[in-house]
């Protein structure tokens, strides 16, 4: 049995207020490929297809011809389950009419045991699905006491594992979106509980012989290779910058043993931090190759700069976002006193007139800039 393992595609997302649609068509337009190329027999969503509960129309379209490419005119099954980002209810919609077209969409408790079964020359496989699921949901639907998400986890996969051996014991693979202890987190997820209550035990899932995780954006596998994130498929923050995006590829032999690869993704524009002056960046942006990615830029100059992002966007068309660390050290040991931090404010008051007026300050306007300094902070 040969499965293509995705998550995390947040279609709809925005990066520093950039819609990130075209990149994501872009990649999924690879991943249908890798699909149809390797010949797959499904591939599975492991959650947060959306980036909220309420996607916008664009987000929809995309998804709705990827599906139809994948289902339709490749006729490969697709396994989808919920994430936190997701509302299960609209992801859902129609998934009992959609299965007799090859789309399965495990969308609630009552879902977990009702896998989709597929079969290849060495028999039958059941793949279930554990939809993002809350603790409280959980003991409602299943009226047990379960205090948290590794409760809960650990719950629900006993009841699969039940479920299993009393079908027939398949191979089984499991689905599920969840964060799983030790997991490497990036600034883009979002948290599923505070405290560090929201994280559960890889040795849930040990009794399978596949578990396809989403939530974590990052590539990895926790306890044993065959418990994995395949990770999300483009960059949703500058804290992935060096992460390689990638789908995971999974051969299961006769025996539920998995042969693991990872298929490289291509992303429309990459993503990195360019650190510097303002003049060394803009001397860099006009022999860089690749100046048409998505770039976060942290300036070393210790003095005010007029328009910074226009000149930087002129060599630089995809600049998102501009840090100031120069600033910040210039004037670190400014707080000290009141005395101190006037004279922060002076210097840089007086560097901004500089930089419109192309003149100094006279001494008159040094003087009633310190008076008018003096005043606020009296008023403070």
């Amino acid at each position: 049995m040969k499965f293509l393992h995705t998550s995390d595609w947040h279609l709809g997302r925005q990066l520093h207020n950039a819609s990130l649609l075209e990149d994501q068509a872009y990649v999924l337009d690879q991943i249908v490929d890798i699909a149809s190329q390797q010949a797959v027999d499904a591939v599975l969503i492991a959650g947060d297809v959306y980036d909220r509960t309420v996607p916008p129309a664009r987000a929809v379209s995309l998804l709705d011809s990827v599906l139809d490419r994948l289902c339709r005119e490749k006729a490969i099954p697709v396994i989808v389950i919920p994430g936190n980002h997701d509302s299960a209810e609209r992801l859902g919609f129609g998934a009992r009419q959609l299965s007799a077209s090859g789309l399965f969409i495990i969308d609630s408790p009552e879902a977990i045991l009702s896998p989709v079964i597929l079969e290849d020359g060495y028999g039958k496989t059941a793949f279930y699905g554990i939809p993002y699921l809350e603790p409280a949901v959980a003991r409602e639907y299943f009226d047990v006491e379960l205090s948290g998400h590794d409760e809960t986890l650990a719950y629900v996969a006993k009841r699969i594992k039940s479920h299993n051996q009393k079908k027939g014991s398949y191979r089984t693979v499991v689905l599920s979106h969840c964060f799983l202890n030790g997991g490497e987190a990036c600034e883009s997820e979002r948290p599923l509980s505070v405290g560090g209550a929201d994280q559960a035990s890889a040795k849930n899932f040990k009794a399978f012989d596949y578990t396809a995780l989403g939530h974590l954006h990052g590539t990895q596998y926790r306890y044993h290779e065959k418990i994995r994130y395949s990770g999300s498929i483009l960059k949703y923050s500058f804290s992935e910058e060096r992460h390689t995006k990638s789908v995971t590829l999974v051969d299961m032999d006769a025996q539920g043993e998995c042969a693991i690869e990872e298929i490289a993704l291509k992303p429309l524009h990459d993503m990195r931090t360019l650190e510097g002056s303002l003049a060394e960046i803009l001397a860099m942006g006009k022999t860089d190759h690749n100046a048409l990615d998505y770039v976060q830029v942290r300036l070393s100059d210790t003095h005010a700069i007029l328009d910074i992002m226009g000149k930087l966007r002129e060599v630089y068309p995809n600049v998102l976002h501009l840090e100031r660390p120069g600033l910040l050290s210039a004037s670190s040991g400014q707080m000290a006193s009141r005395e101190r931090l006037k004279k922060g404010e002076m210097s840089m008051f007086r560097d901004f007139y500089e930089q419109v007026r192309g003149e100094s300050m006279s001494s008159a306007q040094d003087r009633l800039l310190e008076e008018t300094i003096e005043n606020l902070h009296r008023a403070e």
